[in-house]
């Protein structure tokens, strides 16, 4: 009984026995990704002794955004949906804006 009220009985909606493991495994990873782009960003201003953005930070952003929205999709859950759609939408912008820039410096 504890455990169907903590929300980890069988055939419970998001509990480990109604979601196959590797759901949980590109969750979790999605997750992880993601979050790990602000240790990523604050080891890059650490270095710089100012704040700057890293393109490795627009990459684990949109990495771990794509997983996190693969497992909302499976979830069907808008909210989620919404929310990953538009930040890696914003993430797949700041990359292109990073290559136009890095292209006119070039000279191309």
């Amino acid at each position: 009984m504890l455990a169907e009220l903590a929300g980890l009985g069988e055939g419970v909606d998001g509990g480990p026995g109604s979601t196959p493991w590797y759901w949980w495994v590109i969750g979790f990873g999605g997750q992880i990704i993601f979050s790990s782009r602000f240790f990523v960003q604050w080891i890059a201003s650490e270095r710089a002794k100012q704040s700057v953005v890293p393109i490795s930070f627009w990459w684990l952003s949109i990495s771990g955004g794509l997983l996190s929205l693969c497992y909302a999709v499976y979830r069907m859950d808008p909210v989620f949906i919404m929310g990953q759609v538009t930040g890696t939408m914003i993430y797949a912008r700041n990359l292109a804006l990073i290559r136009q820039t890095r292209r006119k410096a070039a000279g191309g």
